[in-house]
């Protein structure tokens, strides 16, 4: 009966009453956001700022996102400690998304922290993390910086300065980042393993051994090293432990393009592409061994599919146009220069790639469809006319294409021809389909304007022959 309670003291404005019988409350209920919130404006009405803190430390600890008690809590210390008071403004920007005005509130509260190591370190640590999320890296480097500058003991801001750095390709400060970590007590397996793989990015293969334990890192660093031997027996004995584990034939074929095994490394990419679909490593190692094959094709191929996972689209492109020079009759390489040079804005490049598709496949419907449309755009409604009834032979339920090629029959004043398309159209449509009612009116109209036409040039083709007869009388 509690709560009734204190909400009845609530209402007759008996605040003291109210706020003892919801502690009595809270006494059973600590976790109730509600009886938190109901607390913490009690205790803001009764002037208990400290208890009224407390309750809505207690709501964050519960729900990190709660807006009312970061307000309330601006509202506690906005004339009594503007560090607190920004800190808390910042938060509640941040979860509202609202990251360039959280960015402007922190930068106020590390501006009002004073001497306190502890508090500028967590802001600029904050700040750093809002930098990030706003892709200003240079920026959140800084704020890292800043932080190692007061507190070497947070081991995720090592970890983010390194990420940052090898986000710019910045490789040697990166690698000093994770050794700085390492020399200050975070020699941690994730730390070292983050260090080791750095090490081989930056051609240092000799540091890894005395860094990683990871067995197939180590393998990578022999190869590295020149140690085929040496990594041909270690991949031996791993090959059980890593059965599954795609990094195992990624060096299996590392080893066997440096041994020049050409055929088993093209192997072991395959068993690579089975456990890790679509990864980049796999058109890479791919286009590498291709062309120490000597096989163009292949290769030029493989380097398009390596770039186009990558985003560098334009570069893909060209990769497949130098692939299609020394193969033109490969129908999946053509409609993929068609796909591609019509999605980056070449549309008259793409058609001149669907018309080779449509020699390779004189059914591919796509490429007849998008080649009507284009040319019906152009102008040119007896060409987009021709590919229609292509498309209609390779699909004869195209309800779609009927009515359009007798649309462009029309505007080609071939009316009995469009007359066919929309016969064509209500012998094969179901009949419950909300055009065909429409297609029937068309149609009608169509046949009314043919007879009346020709009766109309009956009746000249009479007025003519009455008009030549009396000029022979």
């Amino acid at each position: 009966m509690s709560i009734q309670t204190a909400e009845q003291f609530e209402e007759n404005g008996q605040y003291e009453e109210a706020y003892a019988e919801y502690k009595k409350s809270y006494a059973h209920s600590p976790n109730d956001l509600s009886l938190l919130a109901q607390l913490g404006h009690l205790a803001m009405l009764l002037n208990k700022k400290d208890e009224a803190e407390e309750y809505y430390h207690k709501m964050l600890s519960l729900d990190a996102t709660n807006p009312t008690a970061y307000e309330q809590l601006m509202d506690i210390y906005v004339d009594t400690d503007k560090y607190k008071y920004y800190v808390y403004r910042g938060n509640y920007h941040s979860i509202q998304q609202k990251y360039e005005h959280a960015l402007h509130d922190f930068q106020k509260a590390a501006a009002n922290a004073g001497d306190d190591h502890n508090a500028i370190s967590s802001v600029r640590f904050v700040l750093g993390t809002l930098y990030e999320q706003l892709g200003n890296s240079n920026k959140a480097i800084d704020e890292y910086l800043k932080v190692l500058d007061y507190d070497h003991s947070n081991q995720e801001v090592y970890i983010r300065l390194s990420n940052l750095y090898m986000k710019d390709d910045v490789l040697g400060s990166a690698i000093e980042t994770l050794e700085r970590a390492i020399k200050e007590g975070f020699d941690t397996e994730d730390i070292r393993e983050k260090l080791a793989g750095l090490y081989l990015k930056n051609n240092m293969p000799e540091k890894v051994k005395d860094i990683s334990k990871n067995e197939l890192t180590l393998i990578k660093a022999m190869l590295a090293l020149g140690q085929t031997d040496e990594a041909a027996e270690n991949l031996k004995n791993a090959e059980e432990k890593f059965k599954d584990n795609s990094q195992l034939y990624a060096l299996k074929a590392e080893y066997y393009y440096t041994t020049k095994d050409y055929d088993k490394a093209l192997e072991a990419v395959k068993k690579f592409a089975e456990l890790s679909p679509n990864h980049p490593l796999i058109f890479q190692m791919s286009a590498l061994i291709y062309e120490a094959k000597n096989d163009d094709y292949n290769a030029a191929l493989n380097w398009g599919k390596y770039n186009l996972v990558r985003g560098n689209k334009d570069i893909a492109i060209n990769e497949f146009l130098n692939a299609y020079q020394f193969k033109s009759d490969d129908a999946d390489l053509v409609a993929m220069l068609a796909n591609l040079l019509e999605n980056s804005g070449e549309k008259h490049h793409a058609m001149e790639f669907y018309e080779k598709l449509v020699k390779l496949e004189e059914n591919n419907k796509n490429a007849l469809e998008k080649l009507s449309r284009y040319w019906e755009n152009n102008g040119d409604y007896r060409l987009a006319a021709d590919y229609l009834r292509k498309l209609l032979e390779a699909d004869k339920r195209n309800f779609g294409a009927m009515k359009k090629l007798a649309e462009l029959y029309l505007k080609l004043r071939d009316r009995s021809s469009a007359a066919e398309c929309y016969r064509k159209y209500l012998q094969t449509a179901p009949q419950s389909s909300d055009e065909y009612s429409q297609i029937e009116k068309k149609l009608a109209n169509l046949e009314g304007s043919e007879a009346q036409s020709y009766e109309e040039s009956e009746g000249l083709i009479e007025k003519i022959i009455r008009f030549f007869s009396k000029s022979n009388m």
